[in-house]
């Protein structure tokens, strides 16, 4: 192991205080898991395979509740057999001051996708309202669990910012999945679990979907901008389409965020037998020439479809993912039924790119 990572021991002990909590810890609301989830995001993004610390802004951490919080601020439930459509509560008190804020937000200014919200003269308004609350409450108690406080994810060094501890963004992305797990069944137990949400949820079939993928709406958008974008083919075997699907190129199960810049569009064989599999390296050179050469259409569709777009955040995120697969020896996927080794061809592609 390179020097400047964190020890075995190092990211064991990490891993035992995650664990200790959720198991010990008070959950009120849903944004300590909102929270966990946006630093680990922004590890992923922003943080480096080593054991640096890495600085934070409150804003920057608003940004990705506002885009966690932004559906949960609608009703659920609508069309549900012997459910009543309503928005979830998400707080053992009062409704959840964030969702609050996004429903207020939403009905003065009538945005519906939230990356068209921000060109709203009244969102950094939003952004600064959520700010304030991510900074009263889930940055304040986030860390207090087993009757004590333990500043072991960050300390805050300044009004306004904090700073992951030194090694705790590798420790974030080394064990991104669990921590995203983690924090999604919790939520969901969460909202089940509040008496209030009884009548709304019904048989909560899809409540999941509803609170962290990517709206039907949207994948429809972003299907049929695709389709004119790269033409009726399948990106991974290039045949023609007739019922095409929308594939996370870095797939979902690995990097739970949606972003304009890591769709593509497959086949429903292709992208059953790719799954969650990272794609072969044939494959990941088109991507990356993709990237270069759509990114302003990608980035079109991101704010049509109310989707994130960065073409810099899909390359940092794939980079991650292939330097994560490779140091396990995983394998990618080619097609069906067969798979290569993640080595220097893949992560070469993406230091050259």
């Amino acid at each position: 192991m390179n020097a400047s990572t964190p020890s075995a021991e190092a990211q064991l002990v990490f891993l035992t205080k995650i664990q200790r909590l959720f198991a010990e810890g008070d959950f009120t609301a849903t944004y300590k898991f909102a929270l966990l989830m946006t630093l680990a995001d922004l590890a992923v993004e922003l943080g480096a395979d080593d054991d640096a610390a890495l600085p934070l802004s409150n804003r920057q951490i608003a940004e990705r509740f506002i885009h966690l919080y932004w559906r949960h601020a609608v009703p659920y439930g609508t069309g549900r057999l012997g459910a009543e459509p309503g928005v979830l509560i998400q707080n053992a008190g009062t409704q959840a001051a964030v969702l609050t804020a996004i429903a207020s937000f939403r009905a003065a200014s009538r945005a519906n996708p939230v990356q068209q919200a921000r060109a709203d003269p009244s969102y950094q308004a939003l952004l600064g309202k959520v700010a304030t609350v991510v900074s009263a409450q889930p940055l304040n108690y986030l860390q207090n669990f087993g009757g004590i406080t333990d500043p072991f994810l960050y300390d805050r060094v300044a009004p306004g910012r904090v700073l992951l501890r030194p090694g705790v963004a590798y420790c974030l992305r080394r064990f991104y999945p669990l921590v995203q797990q983690l924090c999604r069944i919790h939520w969901i137990d969460h909202i089940k679990g509040n008496r209030r949400n009884h009548g709304i949820l019904g048989d909560a079939g899809d409540l999941e979907d509803f609170l962290f993928s990517i709206s039907r709406q949207s994948l429809a958008i972003i299907g049929a901008e695709l389709l004119k974008l790269d033409g009726p083919k399948c990106f991974y075997c290039g045949q023609g389409l007739q019922d095409a699907e929308v594939d996370h190129f870095v797939p979902f199960s690995l990097y739970a965020r949606d972003v304009a810049h890591n769709f593509v569009l497959a086949h429903a064989a292709c992208n059953r037998s790719k799954s969650d599999s990272l794609a072969s390296s044939q494959h990941l050179e088109r991507w990356l020439e993709r990237l270069t050469s759509y990114s302003s259409q990608l980035d079109e569709i991101g704010f049509t479809a109310g989707v994130p777009t960065s073409r810099a955040t899909a390359h940092r995120v794939a980079a991650w993912g292939y330097g994560n697969a490779q140091s396990v020896d995983a394998r990618a996927w080619v097609r069906a039924s067969l798979y290569e080794l993640v080595d220097d061809r893949h992560t070469d592609l993406l230091a050259a790119a």
